[in-house]
């Protein structure tokens, strides 16, 4: 029998079974509360390192190069994550208290007679309107021969 270009062979077991075990993950590394204490103060003055820099501090910490890295990328994403719920509650509160003040202007408008505009007064209609509040529930507009009025 001839073979087409196109045949597969045929596999003996899972396809996952003749590969290489995965490699055991490395225990997350624990640091001393000095060391997490010089990386604190140091990411509160500076978000990123130089190189340069980021040796230096490493050697004075008895830490590794790749792990001081890996703790500034990581803090720097726990400070963008708070940075922005901060700003997501300033922003809520802003929001109601500018709720409330527009409550408390709405209260304060409806307490308040209208001025009276000196050109609505010399013309019925536009009188009518000016002291038409139509979230009161209790006036009520009625029109009399094109002579409007509030009662």
């Amino acid at each position: 029998a001839a073979l087409t270009p196109f045949a597969a062979t045929r596999r003996i077991g899972h396809p996952y079974q003749n590969r290489t075990p995965p490699k055991r993950k490395k225990p997350r590394t624990s640091f001393s509360r000095v060391q997490i204490c010089e990386l604190e103060k140091r990411f509160h003055r500076q978000k990123y390192l130089a190189s340069a820099e980021r040796a230096t501090l490493a050697k004075a910490l008895k830490m590794t190069d790749a792990q001081v890295k890996t703790w500034f990328q990581n803090r720097r994403t726990k400070w963008r994550r708070q940075t922005a719920e901060e700003r997501e509650a300033e922003r809520q509160q802003a929001n109601r208290l500018m709720l409330h003040l527009q409550q408390e202007a709405f209260q304060k408008s409806l307490s308040q007679p209208l001025p009276q505009d000196p050109l609505c007064m010399h013309n019925s209609s536009l009188y009518a309107l000016q002291n038409l509040q139509p979230w009161a529930e209790d006036n009520k507009v009625t029109s009399v021969s094109g002579v409007a009025s509030v009662v």
